[in-house]
């Protein structure tokens, strides 16, 4: 599973809200629902969070393994 709770680290340290991205961005509300449930989101999506916050994919996501 891709789990995107690094990215909320990430916004936070760059001090980027989900308000933010939105107007200033023009990020949609629905990807963020979509990264808040950990749901699929384009690559392009991903692109352009890193190009945002001017950080690497690992600090976005990271891979989550499901067996325990």
């Amino acid at each position: 599973m891709i789990s995107y709770s690094k990215l909320w680290d990430t916004m936070a340290e760059k001090k980027i809200s989900q308000y933010k991205l939105i107007k200033d961005y023009g990020v949609s509300a629905g990807q963020l629902s979509r990264l808040r449930a950990n749901a699929y989101v384009s690559t392009h999506t991903i692109d352009m969070l890193c190009s945002i916050l001017k950080c690497n994919v690992e600090d976005v996501m990271e891979y989550v393994s499901e067996m325990k």
